[in-house]
């Protein structure tokens, strides 16, 4: 039965309807009915109608019985009295039902009890009747109309207007409306007519207003004399009957439109049948559907096939209603993938005899579907394995993913990074500029942006990076997240560093080579002069004791003459090899672990001592080197402290351009710089009557600096204290 696959928009109407077939046993209705027609609130499928309606008029009975063999009847309100003395109104449409109109022989009811609507207008008809209130009259003999007082208020006139009767019909508005009731003024004119119309006017002040216009004749000797009605304000009622017709319109264009195929399947006569959406969607010619279940299931995808059959058992059973999605093969070898509904009907004894259902085309839902998933795949295979960098960063540039080789060049885990945000491991130098770049990519929406920064390795390491972005936006057009590129370019950074760094080494060396020929030739030649004057003496003299006295003395020159080659071999070695050891290292990691070597000293002497180094300072330097030099100056502010105080020592560093200024400042001996100023990193250059003190630390700790391409320089008083100043290259 055609008419029961709309069974589902059936039962929720907010309309009393009933089917009944020619017994008159229901085959459906909505909810409407059973709440207010019907005695029996259980199911009343297939129970006759006059068995569970309540009481009804006899004109109703006499319409339903005449509906089912074919009239159609209606009845605009039924006035009858109850058993206990009530009076009731019932309005009803029957519409008579054919196999070939609707699938079905029977009648289709709409019925409404309007006893409350009813009762109001008999009262408002009797306030007029009384009242005059809503009343017009045309008085054919003398040709003059008369209009009450809410007659004139619904033409929103003055209570002195007084209207002729073209100027009464000019209120409707034109057209239709007033074509209509030119043409029942006319006929009550002419034949006598009574006419009860509803209509639009426009009033005095152009609002258009629904009315109904009622009128009667007067005839005197044959000839109409008189009109008189009643005018009626249903602007508002009107305009609910017409929201409601609308609605229901688009309730059915809806069903028509989506391209919803409905269905029947009598389980008892075991026939199925289904609408021209239906043929559609399973591509089954309708001449060629003789076995309906059959043409159906064949349809299925053998791969869903048993499923579908399985969950179609169960809903015929009436186990469990049908809610499959499947897909099924055209005779063009496409493929379509199919949504279906379906409600189990039951009879009386709770047998399911009936099944109504729905399905529709998902094909491109589910294509789109599949389409996003292989996307995404391949989006997850790519973001994981990329041998770049990649993560997903919120529009607060949080971490929300990061794939491996991020986390690699990083330091980090995953897991570390997603409970920081990417400004957290950011240079300080970069961050206004990430701000900057952050604005462009979620505010401007900028895509493909690309720029240089530095992060913070998790073990305090500089990690250069090229960072690409690519922001993804949602329904709303609005920045949900960011696709970023990471590439590590720290590795081609630091060899960049490294190339400048021996450019100015190899002609730092070249002029340190010079000096160093100078130093060596003159050291070399004070000891060898020493010795070719001992030699002599030992040739010349005779005497003994005197010989051995001087056999000592060549012996100690030997010696310092030793000492010196090996002074001169550790500045050969700072010299050589330091162009290929340079790296980026942190200073306060180098301070930190010098501090540490030497804690005891410091705290024998209880030193007090001050670092203030910024984490981000790297320098460009030898680890060794770094740490000599550290060790070095912190020993000689120990070496030759005041003894009238207690060591304070204070460890600074700061940025100048492309370099990083590192000072070293006690409260120790000092030096007289007058007098020593320009020996003071000379080589075996004292300027205390220290026992330990040789001369060659600060040498070396020159050298090393300088190998370095960094500068090294001094400030002293006596008796108040040294800074020494290391400026290095800028990691």
């Amino acid at each position: 039965m055609k008419t029961l696959a709309v069974d589902f928009l059936l039962k929720e109407s907010p309309n009393a309807i009933a089917i009944v077939d020619t017994k008159l046993n229901f085959i459906s209705h909505s909810n409407q009915w059973q709440e207010k027609f019907s005695l029996d609130k259980t199911d009343i499928i297939n129970k006759n109608l006059f068995d569970s309606i309540i009481e009804t008029p006899s004109l109703f009975k006499i319409a339903v019985n005449e509906g089912v063999k074919g009239k159609e009847h209606i009845n605009l309100g039924q006035k009858f009295t109850l058993p206990d003395g009530k009076l009731q109104w019932l309005k009803w449409k029957i519409i008579p039902s054919t196999i070939q109109d609707h699938g079905f022989d029977g009648a289709i009811i709409f019925l409404d009890d309007i006893t409350a609507v009813q009762k109001e207008l008999e009262l408002l008809h009797k306030a007029e009747e009384v009242a005059r209130i809503g009343c017009w009259e045309l008085d054919l003999i003398s040709n003059t109309v008369n209009w009450t007082k809410t007659t004139k208020d619904i033409h929103e006139v003055e209570p002195d207007f007084i209207p002729s009767l073209e100027e009464g019909i000019n209120f409707y508005k034109e057209g239709v409306y007033r074509d209509k009731i030119s043409y029942l003024v006319s006929n009550a004119i002419a034949e006598g007519k009574p006419f009860d119309t509803e209509l639009i006017i426009v009033t005095a002040k152009k609002n258009e207003v629904w009315v109904r216009a009622k009128g009667e004749v007067e005839i005197l000797n044959g000839k109409a004399v008189r009109l008189i009605g009643t005018f009626q304000d249903i602007d508002e009622k009107k305009k609910i009957e017409l929201a409601h017709e609308e609605i229901s319109e688009r309730l059915k264009i809806t069903t028509q439109t989506a391209q919803i195929g409905t269905w029947h399947y009598d389980l008892v006569e075991n026939e199925l049948e289904w609408d021209n959406e239906m043929y559609r969607i399973f591509d089954i010619d309708k001449n060629q559907f003789s076995k309906a279940l059959e043409a159906w299931s064949s349809t299925i995808d053998p791969n869903d096939k048993e499923r579908i059959l399985a969950a179609t058992n169960d809903a015929i059973k009436g186990l469990k209603d049908f809610d499959e999605e499947y897909s099924i093969n055209l005779k063009n070898g496409s493929t379509r993938f199919i949504k279906g509904i379906s409600k189990t009907i039951r009879d009386i004894n709770g047998q399911p005899i009936k099944m109504t259902g729905a399905n529709w085309d998902i094909t491109e839902l589910r294509s789109t579907e599949f389409e996003l998933d292989r996307s995404t795949k391949l989006f997850t295979e790519t973001f994981e394995h990329s041998a770049v960098g990649m993560a997903l960063v919120s529009p607060e540039l949080q971490w929300l993913k990061a794939n491996k080789s991020l986390t690699h060049s990083l330091g980090y885990s995953e897991e570390e990074l997603l409970k920081m945000s990417s400004m957290d491991i950011t240079h300080p130098d970069d961050l206004p500029r990430s701000n900057s770049y952050k604005k462009k990519v979620v505010n401007d929406g900028n895509e493909n942006l690309q720029f240089q920064k530095r992060y913070f390795h998790k073990n305090g390491n500089i990690v250069h990076a090229i960072i690409g972005s690519t922001p993804v936006k949602d329904l709303n057009g609005k920045v949900s997240h960011i696709i970023t590129q990471f590439l590590d370019i720290t590795d081609r950074i630091e060899a960049q560093k490294k190339l400048e760094a021996l450019v100015d080494v190899t002609k730092s060396q070249n002029e340190s080579l010079t000096n160093f020929a100078h130093i060596v030739s003159h050291n070399l030649r004070s000891h060898s002069s020493n010795m070719t004057m001992l030699t002599k003496f030992l040739n010349k003299e005779e005497d003994e004791d005197e010989r051995k006295n001087i056999n000592r003395m060549i012996t100690s020159a030997t010696e310092s003459l030793s000492e010196t080659i090996a002074h001169l071999n550790d500045v050969v070695q700072v010299k050589t090899g330091a162009l290929e050891k340079l790296q980026s290292i942190s200073i306060l990691n180098t301070v930190n672990q010098i501090t540490r070597s030497i804690n005891g000293l410091l705290e024998e002497q209880n030193t007090k001592l001050k670092i203030d180094v910024p984490k981000s300072h790297f320098v460009h330097a030898v680890p060794a080197y770094l740490e000599s030099i550290f060790l070095n100056v912190l020993t000689n502010a120990l070496k030759y402290r005041s003894t009238q105080r207690t060591p304070d020592i204070e460890i600074k560093s700061k940025i100048i351009g492309e370099d990083i200024l590192i000072s070293f400042a006690d409260n120790g001996q000092g030096i007289d710089l007058n007098r020593h100023g320009n020996t003071i990193f000379g080589m075996y250059k004292t300027f205390h009557k220290h026992k330990d003190a040789k001369g060659i630390g600060l040498f070396i700790t020159k050298n090393q600096v300088e190998s370095m391409s960094g500068t090294i320089s001094i400030e002293s008083k006596v008796d108040e204290g040294t800074t020494i100043f290391i400026k290095l290259k800028r990691s």
